[in-house]
């Protein structure tokens, strides 16, 4: 642990917390901060230990949210979790080995380098896998160049942002999550912030996802069909999910009622309906390839409220933007003056003003967009890539600033982010459409211009969010910023190899149902990829939407003959649910907002888009807006599957339900709206169910690399096992996913303060 033992701090009692007096004074900043750790203080900070446990963590927690994203399109905030194991690992390192006790600015390095994988993973998830929905397939470079280029642009654009956003406009902007994690720091450096209910969150919804994925004990979805009484179609479902369960608590009562909403008129009114007057239909009606009458809810949900749904997310999207259009000019000018004022390198600096020079963030950015640019004049025209860089130059640097002021209005997890990738992707495939570019491979483009900008934006919000933490705590932003650097380094070179694990595993390889066509030689002569499937050569043919209309678009194997031999369904928005054998495939991930990116590229490069459908969603979205409800987390309601949105609403009644009842009879007002805040993100509660979340979500990374050792899941399969028993039944999970919800509320109607 490299450094050598400092002497300890005194601090005076009105050191303890920040406080934000009204003028300057000579112990504080243009504010009167008095951070936790004075500016002249000497304390190990960027040291190795610190960040080798914060990239560790932050591919950790990389994983855990690349899991959700690809399941529900939504990922929270790690830097609290992160900042909780941090004080507990170290705090027992010293213990057992007789280590150095880890500084209070070392706990703050290690939150600040494990914060990137979270942010990092949304962007990859919510963006790369629409490369197959557009005739690609997923490669390892691509995702890391992407990753990569992004997360460091991001850091690049938000630096000279820092002294406008966390400085000037500390009393304007809270940074809840930022303020909440440095409460959490002060805490562990006083001697609590324990770690406890996170590994019992963690252990608690490891079993129980371990013992419902990996050994099929317990049952994953519970449904109530209405068939006989309502509607053949309507039901209600939900997943045991502890994951969710515990993104529900910490999203809120309000978030998760609005996702239910949209989950409840998608599912039990526009997908009854569907039927309801469909099944008297006598034809098809497009896009389907199967009478209505002929289809279950998953079929009216695959060809109908998809669409729906995905009209619903970009209209939320776009109107988002405009709704904080006041945000984005102001944050713009903001950002104007950042620059000016950030001014690096020379003369003699206070360590807690010392930031990153502006002359390396101006060099290091344009090498990163001419490095972009490099890398997109190999698959298209130079004056194209040059185009690509310059959108990303323009619309990076809008959302970086956008994503980093909202984070200090509203925090990191409710951050829309996907909101401005639906509207940077729609504004670019707008502009490649009116210069005519519509090939494959300039889809692919303006695909890869969003993913930089999303990955970018995201996390652009999560280092404001840092550097909020450490301007609290007296961190020197120069080392946080290198941290972040670091974090997002390592969770890019990770997350990429996870991605692909995850859809590998699920990939369903088919030989039935094939389409009966043959490929003219010429045809056959330019599939130049060759695959060795099942001890036999085969030619890979990608079908682009409408391309073929006798053929679903997708991955084929072509054999000798020129004819579709094997159909490669992946497991990230994959159709295919059991493989020819008959054994359903655990793994299928609906990624909801990346299907949304190549019905959005497709449909206004490629002319595809089923118009009727996307405009009912577009006035879902827009009816939404009119009840005075942002229309987002409506949207994605309407676009996920109930059974995952029925969890994240019990969660959010749960953490009602507590909140509740911990004022109950002692109702007293914060200090002010940044200290309830603050409450709000460090309780009991909320530690928990940043456990659960981690355990649930490892536990199904877990389970599905499992895959790739048929042996070993063959040996913890259980389900014949326990078939026909009590442990078989669905009130068996649903009793196990009981003593959960039980758990987290006792636990969330503990105060913070109660010990």
């Amino acid at each position: 642990m490299a450094a050598p033992e400092q002497p300890p701090l005194r601090r005076r009692p009105d050191e303890q917390r920040p406080q934000p007096p009204a003028s300057r004074t000579d112990s504080g900043d243009v504010n009167g901060i008095k951070p936790y750790v004075p500016d002249d203080a000497k304390l190990p900070e960027f040291t190795w230990s610190a960040v080798l446990l914060g990239a560790v963590l932050g591919i950790v927690f990389g994983a855990s949210s690349l899991y959700l994203v690809l399941k529900v399109g939504m990922t929270v905030s790690a830097s609290i979790p992160v900042a909780v194991l941090s004080i507990t690992v170290f705090r027992g390192l010293a213990k057992v080995f007789r280590f150095r006790p880890a500084t209070i600015l070392e706990n703050n390095i290690v939150q600040t380098t494990g914060s990137a994988g979270e942010s990092i993973a949304f962007g990859v998830g919510v963006t790369m896998p629409a490369l197959m929905l557009l005739g690609f397939d997923m490669t390892i470079g691509r995702v890391m160049v992407v990753s990569i280029l992004g997360g460091l642009l991001g850091i690049l654009m938000m630096i000279p942002l820092r002294r406008a956003f966390i400085v000037r406009m500390h009393k304007e902007l809270l940074y809840p999550e930022g303020t909440a994690c440095a409460q959490v720091l002060i805490s562990g450096d006083q001697g609590g912030a324990s770690g406890r209910l996170v590994f019992v969150g963690f252990f608690l919804a490891f079993v129980q996802k371990f013992l419902t994925e990996a050994m099929n004990i317990l049952h994953e979805t519970i449904s109530v069909s209405f068939k006989n009484n309502f509607n053949r179609v309507a039901a209600i479902s939900t997943d045991l999910a502890p994951e969710l369960l515990g993104v529900g608590y910490i999203i809120g009562m309000k978030t998760s009622s609005v996702m239910m909403a949209g989950a409840v008129i998608g599912n039990l009114v526009i997908v009854p309906a569907i039927a309801l007057f469909g099944d008297k239909v006598p034809g098809l009606i497009a896009p389907a390839a199967k009478q209505i009458s002929q289809m279950d809810l998953a079929d009216i949900q695959e060809n109908y409220l998809r669409y729906i749904g995905a009209g619903c997310v970009t209209a939320a999207g776009i109107i988002s933007m405009f709704r904080t259009m006041p945000v984005i000019v102001r944050s713009a000018m903001a950002g104007m003056r950042g620059l000016s004022g950030a001014k690096g390198g020379s003369g003699r600096k206070r360590r807690t003003e010392n930031d990153m020079s502006l002359m390396t963030v101006v060099v290091g950015s344009l090498v990163l967009l001419v490095v972009l640019a490099g890398i997109l004049m190999t698959e298209v025209k130079p004056w194209a890539a040059v185009l690509g860089a310059a959108l990303v130059l323009g619309f990076g640097f809008l959302f970086v600033t956008v994503s980093s002021r909202l984070t200090g209005e509203i925090g990191s997890s409710s951050n829309p982010i996907s909101g401005m990738t639906v509207a940077t992707l729609a504004l670019t495939c707008l502009i490649f459409a009116s210069l005519g570019m519509r090939s494959p491979t300039e889809a692919v483009l303006a695909l890869s211009i969003a993913a930089v900008v999303c990955i970018a934006a995201s996390n652009g919000g999560t280092t404001s969010q840092d550097l909020k933490t450490g301007y609290l705590i007296g961190g020197t932003p120069y080392w946080q910023q290198w941290a972040i650097i670091v974090g997002s380094l390592t969770s890019a070179l990770v997350i990429g190899v996870t991605l692909l694990l995850l859809n590998e595993q699920g990939t369903v390889y088919t030989t039935q149902n094939l389409p009966q066509v043959q490929l003219s030689p010429q045809q056959y002569d330019t599939l130049s990829t060759h695959v060795t499937y099942d001890n036999k050569d085969y030619r890979v043919w990608w079908v682009r939407p409408g391309e073929n209309p006798n053929v679903l678009p997708g991955k084929y194997y072509v054999d000798q003959y020129r004819r579709p031999a094997v159909y490669v369904d992946p497991a990230i928005t994959g159709r295919l649910s059991q493989r020819d054998n008959g054994e359903d495939v655990k793994f299928k991930f609906p990624a909801p907002k990346t299907e949304v990116m190549g019905i959005i590229i497709n449909g206004v490069l490629g002319g595809t888009l089923n118009w009727g459908l996307v405009l009912i969603g577009v006035m879902l979205a827009v009816g939404i807006e009119l009840c005075g409800e942002s229309s987002l987390a409506f949207a994605v309601g309407v676009y996920i599957p109930m059974r995952f949105t029925s969890p994240i609403f019990m969660g959010g009644l749960l953490a009602w339900f507590t909140g509740r009842w911990r004022v109950r009879g002692k109702q007293k007002a914060a200090a002010d709206e940044a200290t309830a805040l603050a409450e709000a993100e460090t309780g009991p509660g909320t530690l928990l169910s940043s456990g659960l979340i981690a355990g649930g979500t490892l536990a199904g990374v877990t389970a599905a690399f499992m895959e790739f050792s048929p042996w070993l899941t063959k040996k913890l399969d259980y389900k014949n096992s326990v078939t026909g028993t009590f442990a078989g039944s669905d009130w068996f999970a649903v009793i196990v996913f009981a003593v959960l919800i039980v758990a987290l509320a006792i636990v969330g109607m503990r105060r913070s303060d109660d010990g």
